[in-house]
């Protein structure tokens, strides 16, 4: 299965860059449903998605419209799949829940989200057709577009400047020597990179034109075992010999910019907004953050990026679905959407929000340099149970970092993940 490029998510002037269980009490479900007024909905986000700024201003809006009042909770990445899912099953689920673009078809599938096509014809005739792609299921709008983001290079530049680099690399050759220079003249880290860096690491494969499933007939396989895919992972093992970090573990645990906010990383991978976890961790590191667009093998085109991203969904469950789609309809309001993008360099839903954010943020700019050339995971049902924890190719990557072949470690992870992709929705 040939894996879509998302360029058209910018066009030709794209300026921008690029998850305890809770349940509403009985009383805070009084006024909800059409009446609008009064109660609260809860709304699961993600940790690292919702600047507390912008929460708060979304939080007023909502309450001054509506009377009603919202809790935001925050859930972690890891395991989030299974808990979505428990969520959506029960007869309390939150109201809105911020879902993986990729994993929203999976989640539709279930017959637990609400369907939007009523807030679709108020709000989103000009959502970008590119991100309202993984919104839509069984030809039907199951969730409402929310960003993108695209992975680049933060580096230090105290660091870079101490090894007299005074120009960030152009061409992957480049930025080996870089990191190469930084390894021979200073003390620091030369790159941090977890030996699990998942999403990084489908970049690579999406750069080498590798696709992770094909088609066989009428059902879907691993594709891992592609030489392709092995190429990949050799460039993903070349950028980890530069690092001391787990082979074992993702760029979440530690968080990684966290582990660079210390000042002692010279470079990492992550998204634009990964620096504004650095900053909080260590607000002195702010003035050192610079960012560049993951080089690729040639000057005039950059690395292939994983263009990850989320929507909001409104549980079919929920007894507070007229409340929900108000909450979406604040939160993706012009104003909102502009302040989002610029506090977190995403990119926002609708094209004609990028000329204001241009220059706004100088990550979400470098990132948008990468994302002509990204794409996604498989737009199908049955990948959502892939990524579950523990997640294959994560025990793939960790298993050729310690030296077993690509052959041999994609062959044991091609098991388990047609195993994952024969299962029933």
């Amino acid at each position: 299965m040939k894996r879509k490029l998302i360029a058209a998510i910018g066009v030709a002037g794209m300026v921008f860059s690029v998850a305890a269980c809770g349940s509403d009490k009985d009383e805070d479900k009084k006024g909800s449903g059409d009446s609008k007024k009064g109660g609260t909905i809860t709304v699961w986000s993600m940790d690292g998605s919702t600047p507390d700024a912008w929460k708060s201003a979304v939080a007023a809006d909502f309450e001054k419209k509506t009377g009603a009042k919202v809790k935001f909770e925050t859930q972690v990445w890891n395991g989030i799949q299974q808990k979505i899912t428990t969520a959506l099953s029960e007869s309390t689920p939150p109201d809105v829940i911020e879902v993986g673009n990729t994993q929203t078809p999976a989640y539709a599938a279930t017959e637990g989200l609400a369907e939007l096509g009523d807030l679709k014809s108020e709000i989103g005739a000009d959502w970008t057709p590119a991100l309202n792609q993984s919104a839509i299921y069984n030809g039907k709008q199951y969730a409402a577009p929310w960003y993108v983001t695209n992975r680049v290079v933060l580096y230090n530049k105290k660091i870079w400047a101490e090894a007299g680099l005074k120009d960030t690399p152009k061409t992957r050759d480049e930025f080996f020597k870089a990191l190469d220079t930084i390894k021979e003249k200073t003390k620091a880290e030369p790159m941090y990179m977890a030996g699990q860096n998942w999403y990084f690491f489908d970049g690579l494969t999406i750069g080498k034109g590798a696709d992770l499933v094909k088609k066989e007939g009428d059902k879907y396989v691993s594709n891992l075992s592609d030489p392709k895919v092995g190429e990949a992972m050799e460039l993903y093992k070349k950028y980890a010999s530069y690092s001391k970090a787990p082979k074992d573990k993702d760029e979440a645990t530690p968080q990684q910019a966290d582990v660079f906010a210390k000042g002692k990383v010279a470079t990492f991978i992550g998204t634009p907004s990964e620096a504004g976890i650095a900053t909080k961790a260590n607000p002195a590191i702010a003035k050192d953050i610079g960012y560049f667009a993951i080089p690729g093998d040639t000057a005039d085109k950059h690395e292939g990026v994983f263009l990850g991203g989320s929507n909001l969904v409104v549980p079919a469950g929920s007894k507070n679905q007229e409340l929900a789609k108000e909450f979406l309809k604040i939160a993706f309001a012009d104003e909102h959407q502009i302040a989002f993008a610029k506090l977190q360099g995403y990119t926002p839903n609708k094209e004609s929000l990028l000329p204001k954010i241009k220059g706004a943020n100088l990550g979400l700019d470098e990132a948008s340099k990468g994302a002509s050339f990204g794409g996604t995971t498989p737009l199908i049902p049955e990948w959502a149970a892939v990524e579950n924890v523990p997640n294959p190719i994560k025990d793939y990557m960790t298993a050729v970092l310690n030296g077993k072949s690509h052959a041999d470690a994609a062959k044991e992870a091609d098991k388990e993940i047609n195993e994952r992709l024969a299962k029933k929705n």
